[in-house]
């Protein structure tokens, strides 16, 4: 499958690093990066059940591709929610639901980072993904 632009240039980057350190500081700066969710979207609808943190995520179709924006409280998740976005964004409804998270991190060196509840939750992000996707 090919990969989105974006997913390419997160996983030079993270491949790029070697140390834990550096792959954190990298995790930070992309959840800084990521586009602010308009207020209108933070809404109870958005939010993400089976999530520690809070997340919200809205999701539209484009041409028959999927555009994602998501925003959370907290820092790690945001970093890792950016990531996922990079992965699915402009992907087709039936890409969606081929995507590998835990192969995604993997490739990204960050795996062993997702504590059982970080990945819930990001599990929990994925399948409102694709529950949208097949609306």
């Amino acid at each position: 499958m090919n990969l989105p632009v974006d997913a390419v240039t997160a996983l030079d980057a993270f491949q790029a690093v070697g140390s834990w350190e550096q792959r954190a500081r990298m995790l930070m700066q992309w959840g800084e990066r990521l586009p602010a969710l308009a207020d209108g979207d933070k809404v109870d609808a958005n939010l993400v059940q089976g999530c520690e943190s809070l997340v919200w995520l809205a999701g539209h179709l484009q041409d028959g591709r999927w555009q994602f924006a998501a925003a959370s409280d907290a820092r790690m998740i945001r970093g890792l929610v950016a990531l996922l976005l990079a992965r699915v964004n402009g992907l087709t409804a039936a890409e969606l639901q081929a995507v590998d998270l835990p192969d995604w991190f993997n490739q990204l060196g960050l795996s062993r980072q997702l504590s059982p509840s970080r990945s819930n939750g990001l599990n929990a992000v994925l399948q409102r993904m694709r529950a949208l996707g097949h609306t």
